[in-house]
This record gives C-alpha cells, structure tokens and sequence, in this order.
C-alpha cells in the first residue's frame, strides 16, 4: 500500500496535526484507497500522546488526534513510505544524512507543495497509486536547482507556546497539506468556484 510519513521532532505536536489533516482529507477524496499516512519523531517522544493544545488544535479543525501515540522515526519507516514529509529542514537533513537512498522522496512541507506547484497540473481525478512518480517529478525539480522559498522551509514548533500558537500552526498546516493533496493529485473545484 502507498505510505506518507509525517516527521518532526517529538512527534507530539506538528507532525500528529500534519497526520490527522492529511489522512482525512485524503480518506475524503480517496475512500479505502486513501495512501496511508503515519508519522514520527527525529527524537519522538516514544509511547507519550499529542500535546493536549495539538488535540484541542487540531479538534478545532475537526480532525481527531486524541488517541496518537508519539514514535520514534526508524530507517524501516523511512523506506517503507512512498514520500516523507518533513516539518522542517533539520528534520529533512536529519533522514537524508542517516539513508542517502530516500533523500529522493524527502521533502518539507512548503518545499514540496512550492516544487508541486511549479509543476505541470495535474487533472483531478488522479489514482492515489501516482504518489510515486509525482514525487518522482517533484525531485526531478529539486534536482534542476529551483529553490522556491529556502527562507521558508518550517513549520514553526509550537511547543511551550501559548494555546493561539497551536491554532496557527493547525490552521497552517491546514492550508499546505491542501495544498500538497492538490498538488500531488489535482485540484478538486470546489462547490464555490463553480
């Protein structure tokens, strides 16, 4: 089955919201043909639940995340998923340097939905089985040299933060991982665009 990996650093805050967010959007395009998508930590916090700002963030958006449990990333992982996706560069660098075979498929988030979005359009409608080769082509991309943004790779790490931090980064993580769906299997028109 075509996998997604979610990474940050403990795997309690960003990377459980990015999951949740991905993983229904993609089962309300796809149905049971949804990729799956999981995540973890560069240092997960291994058997702890997501931050309770991150469920009550992540509710607020209406994704459930309350029964997450933080992992620590593993090379198995990294190999098994079809794409990573990173919260930040540090955690990107920290994938590629350990497996130099999947840095190919390891990207932020901005940075890939950026490197998508130069890309042709792709038609809705698209099988979730042209995870591969969209990813594929996104680092054919990388590999000519476009940086999008290399000032704004991150995702910002709510942790210690006030409740309305949580909320931001939710609600942003919100409007890139549409974006990364859209780019990877085309835009859907939506009811107010018709």
């Amino acid at each position: 089955m075509t996998s997604i990996l979610v990474v940050c650093t403990g795997n309690i805050c960003r990377s459980p919201m990015a999951e949740g967010l991905l993983r229904d959007a993609l089962v309300a395009r796809f149905g049971t043909r949804a990729p799956h998508v999981s995540s973890a930590g560069t240092m997960g916090m291994q058997g702890s639940g997501a931050r309770p700002e991150s469920v009550r963030a992540a509710a607020e958006r209406g994704v459930d995340i309350a029964s997450h449990v933080a992992r620590e990333v593993t090379g198995g992982m990294v190999e098994d998923a079809a794409l990573v996706v990173t919260m930040a560069a540090e955690h990107r660098r920290a994938i590629a340097s350990s497996d130099l075979e999947t840095a190919h498929k390891t990207f932020t988030l901005k940075e890939l939905v950026r490197l998508l979005e130069a890309l042709p359009r792709v038609a809705p409608g698209v099988s979730p089985d042209t995870l591969a080769a969209r990813v594929a082509e996104a680092e054919d991309k990388r590999a000519t040299g476009f940086a999008g943004n290399p000032h704004d790779l991150d995702i910002a790490d709510p942790l210690g933060m006030p409740f309305d931090s949580y909320r931001a980064i939710a609600w942003e993580l919100d409007e890139w991982t549409s974006r990364l769906i859209d780019g990877l299997f085309g835009a859907l028109v939506r009811a107010a665009e018709r």
